[in-house]
């Protein structure tokens, strides 16, 4: 069974008061015009009007296609034989029209129809004594006219009726949207959190823990360079100070507060050598390019990484650090001569395995359009290669002169 096509309650009363209009006007034309059927006229607008207000009252009527057939069949008899007393009977084919194609199907309601208009067209033209075309406009007409509206109507209420489903998917598929977008905002900030704080605050407590370490084989024998050690690790402590503090306000790393990049990679450099005794050489090639935020940032935290990987796991007595200005890109090389390793067997990140040293690099290079590049095996160093895209300087943008530079703890 079809579901009915809703209705305005407006409408459907609008209908109810044509219906018992037009039946009171056919009992009180029989009456004024004194017809010798007039009690009769009178008995059966009064039955047809009780049928007929028997099916709105019904619930089984407007949602079941069988029990609607039912009463209009049961308000076609009545309307019959209140037709065949008097000529006024067939204004009601006009209103019934509409009732049944709203409630039947698209087929039975046609049909319906047209029966009614049949009906409609002989008693009148039986009472009329004479069948002429002017006895088969008006019914005609107005059952074709029923039909265009209530389909039209129903086309229109169909349309209205996808367009609504297709806002309320709209509408479900955009929060779906927002909350994918948002969980994968949250997960983007949670892997990015987790890079920072692997290359800074993770980084720094392994040095304080090497520090401490060398501090607590030096004592008692040898007070002076524990208390060295020492030192160091409270300076380490408060540089991860200050990175905890920048996680807070965030803010750009402290290292690159008001000094260039090329300037926290050496400072970089230096503290590394003297807290690890390790000998770091740092050294600018190329001519100086601009560089965003983001770069900046990303590359000292990959220089940051390479030496504390250097230090922790290389055992190395040497290493280099190189910032290189090409044509279309920037690169940063970090070498060491240690233990070396292979690249393929670097265990997957974890919280007992370690490994996100790497992951991390490789994460920051390649947000940024850039890749990274290890070159190792056990025994043989380690040589890490960052490289960057480069934004073209606009052509009245001099460039920086600046001289290839080494610096040495």
């Amino acid at each position: 069974m079809n579901a009915l096509t809703p209705t305005t309650r407006a409408l459907a009363r609008s209908l109810h008061l044509l219906v018992a209009g037009l039946l009171v006007l056919a009992a009180v034309r029989a009456v004024a015009d004194d017809r010798p059927h007039a009690p009769a006229v009178v008995a059966a607008a009064a039955v047809v009007g009780a049928v007929y207000a028997v099916g709105p009252a019904l619930p089984a009527v407007r949602a079941s296609r069988r029990a609607a057939a039912l009463w209009l069949g049961a308000v076609g008899a009545v309307w019959l034989v209140l037709l065949a007393l008097s000529a006024e009977g067939v204004w009601l084919a006009f209103p019934l029209y509409f009732v049944q194609l709203h409630l039947l199907s698209r087929r039975a309601g046609l049909t319906a129809v047209v029966a009614t208009a049949v009906a409609a067209i002989a008693a009148f033209s039986a009472h009329q004594g004479v069948f002429t075309a002017a006895t088969a406009i008006g019914p005609a007409l107005g059952a074709a006219v029923a039909v265009a509206v209530v389909w039209g109507y129903q086309a229109l209420y169909r349309e209205s009726e996808q367009r609504r489903r297709l806002i309320e998917e709209l509408t479900v598929t955009r929060a779906d949207l927002a909350d994918v977008q948002r969980a994968a905002g949250v997960l983007e900030e949670r892997q990015r959190l987790a890079r920072e704080i692997h290359d800074t605050l993770a980084q720094g407590l392994s040095s304080i823990q090497l520090l401490l370490r060398a501090a607590e084989r030096a004592l008692p024998d040898r007070p002076g360079p524990a208390t060295t050690y020492v030192g160091q690790a409270r300076q380490a402590a408060l540089d991860n100070l200050a990175e905890a503090r920048r996680f807070v306000s965030a803010l750009s790393p402290p290292a690159l507060d008001d000094t260039t990049l090329a300037d926290a990679l050496d400072r970089l450099c230096a503290t590394t050598g003297d807290r690890h005794r390790l000998d770091v050489r740092f050294r600018v090639a190329g001519r100086t390019r601009p560089l965003s935020t983001a770069q900046e940032v990303a590359l000292l935290r990959v220089a940051q990484s390479a030496l504390a990987n250097t230090v922790g796991h290389a055992h190395a007595t040497s290493a280099a650090v190189t910032l290189a200005y090409l044509d279309d890109a920037v690169t940063l090389g970090v070498t060491d001569d240690g233990a070396g390793f292979d690249p393929g067997s670097v265990p997957a990140p974890g919280p007992e395995g370690g490994g996100f040293g790497l992951a991390a690099m490789r994460a920051r290079t390649h947000a940024l359009g850039g890749t990274l590049t290890v070159e190792s095996a056990p025994g043989r160093g380690t040589a890490l290669v960052a490289r960057l895209p480069l934004v073209p300087a606009p052509p009245c943008a001099p460039p920086r002169d600046t001289d290839d530079r080494e610096a040495q703890p």
